[in-house]
């Protein structure tokens, strides 16, 4: 009799193969899932690690910024590390770490603005609380209706004065320091002896804290506020400068030169087409600075009262210009393929005043990053630019557009040039604004070295001009007309001498300076 296999052996054996395929599977994908998570894991490290870098290269002080408030952080750590700190101040220890925390900003005029408003509002508050407390204490039974109807009136009005322009600006962070000290010390306990020992901790503490930050900021690497607006207010100059003599380049070049523009379409749209872009969101960051810049000391070429409302003056400016470059950016793609006789004239136009009113620009900017007197090449830039403005107009009163479709042909044009002559107007407010700071800020005078090149010359000093020597005399005697001029020899080489005689010595030129009045030589060597 043949013995037929169980059918119940059977389909064990396949649910044990289905089994070990589905575990292989899930095991699998768990596996794939892991790699897809780690390598997402290791992008996002990737990632961060790159923008560290970026930070770090961007500004080198950032880094240095972190490790001064670590340093800042471990000395007043002292008071609980060191047993005869923590007897002495306890438990208020904690205040000088907070207050690091807190004051510790990365230029100098933001953690002194900080730290004096927080050292000054605890200085009030504490003695108003304990002074609040006392009171409050005489008062027997109505105590703590006192101190409600006292800490409502203090905060309410410290609070009201938050409203003020100039408070807000400079002082905001004070008043919210006196109403949280001046409560605390209010109502935190019910003798004056306890809230006097209180406040004597927590204005040490926090005066140490502040010192500590104010100390470690100014003398570590510091960051000035002042020397940060400064270089912000001429690199937005500088950007619309740059701007300015790229569009006059891209708009105006010559119909031969189309295909090198196309190529190089995408480097300009990353370079100058997009530069001028933070001019127009800088308001709040120079503010912010000139406001930390009022609190610092004197330093480098900055004084105590340097005129940082001037800055903020020439940013209001430069921020104008900049919306003006906005709709001139717009215009980029206005240039005409045939562009006819009148549309060339207005182009050469208006190819000039942007080229001017770069090259002003960039003057100014120069004269204020070295903080001097803009030289005279700036006012020559805007006076020409000023005068192709006017030769425009000039332009536009001789020509005729006899068709509606002529006019709708250069109306383009006539807009490019149109912004051009309000953009001229800006550049000539920047650049009195400019001229008002360096007589403010008593900025140096670049033409020193040309008033004693002259002085040189009045005494007869001999120059020497190619093959020549010249002698320039000044004549001091006699009453005639010649006298008062002045008169020059001119001494020429004669054929045959060697080169090396084509000069006068010493005593020649005591020779000439003895001329008697009246009299005229040439010497010849």
């Amino acid at each position: 009799m043949v013995a037929h296999p169980q059918p119940c052996l059977f389909s064990i054996e396949m649910n044990s193969i289905t089994f070990q395929e589905n575990t292989r599977s899930c095991i699998g994908c768990l596996r794939d899932s892991l790699k897809a998570m780690l390598g997402r894991f290791k992008g996002k490290v990737m990632e961060i690690a790159k923008q560290t870098k970026k930070i770090g290269e961007d500004d080198p002080r950032r880094i240095v910024h972190a490790i001064k408030v670590g340093l800042a952080l471990t000395f007043v750590s002292l008071f609980y590390y060191i047993r005869p700190l923590y007897d002495g101040f306890g438990q208020a220890g904690m205040w000088a770490i907070l207050t690091v925390v807190v004051v510790f900003e990365f230029t100098v005029g933001g953690t002194l603005s900080k730290s004096i408003n927080r050292g000054c509002a605890t200085l009030i508050a504490g003695a108003l609380g304990v002074g609040a407390e006392y009171l409050a204490n005489l008062c027997g039974e109505g105590q703590a209706f006192v101190l409600g109807v006292l800490v409502f009136i203090l905060a309410a009005i410290a609070t009201f004065t938050r409203f003020f322009p100039k408070v807000k600006q400079r002082y905001d962070y004070g008043v919210t320091i006196f109403i949280l000290t001046f409560s605390l010390v209010a109502v935190s306990g019910s003798q004056a002896t306890t809230n006097l020992q209180i406040a004597y901790q927590r204005l040490s503490t926090i005066l140490i804290g502040g010192a500590t930050c104010m100390i470690i900021s100014i003398f570590i690497c510091p960051v000035w506020a002042g020397q940060d607006l400064h270089n912000l207010i001429t690199g937005n100059v500088e950007k619309l400068a740059t701007f300015l003599e790229g569009f006059g380049g891209e708009l105006f070049s010559s119909p031969g030169d189309e295909s090198s523009v196309v190529q190089c379409k995408d480097d300009k749209e990353k370079s100058y087409l997009q530069i001028y872009k933070s001019v127009l969101n800088s308001k709040a960051t120079e503010e912010s600075l000139a406001n930390f810049a009022w609190w610092e000391i004197g330093h480098g070429g900055f004084k105590f009262h340097h005129p940082w409302k001037q800055y903020l003056k020439i940013g209001v400016l430069v921020r104008d210009c900049a919306c003006h470059i906005e709709v001139l950016s717009r215009c980029i793609n206005t240039k005409p393929q045939v562009a006819s006789e009148f549309q060339l004239k207005i182009q050469s136009t208006c190819k000039n005043m942007s080229i001017e009113c770069s090259k002003g620009l960039k003057e100014l900017s120069f004269a204020v990053k070295n903080m001097t007197f803009p030289s005279p090449a700036a006012k020559i830039h805007i006076q020409n630019s000023a005068a192709t403005a006017d030769g425009f107009k000039n332009i536009l009163e001789n020509s005729s557009l006899s068709t509606k479709t002529d006019l709708q042909e250069v109306m383009p044009v006539l807009v490019t040039a149109s912004i051009l002559i309000d953009i001229i107007r800006c550049v000539e407010e920047i650049s009195v604004s400019v001229d008002e700071l360096s007589q403010k800020a008593r900025f140096r005078k670049p033409i020193k070295s040309l008033e004693k090149q002259q002085q040189l010359l009045h005494r007869g000093i001999v120059k020497p001009v190619n093959d020549h020597v010249v002698l320039e005399i000044r004549e001091t005697g006699g009453d005639s007309v010649d006298n008062k001029k002045l008169r020059s020899g001119v001494v020429k080489p004669v054929d045959g001498i060697s080169g090396g005689n084509d000069h006068i010595n010493d005593k020649d030129q005591r020779d000439v300076g003895g001329l008697s009045t009246g009299e005229q030589k040439s010497s010849s060597v």
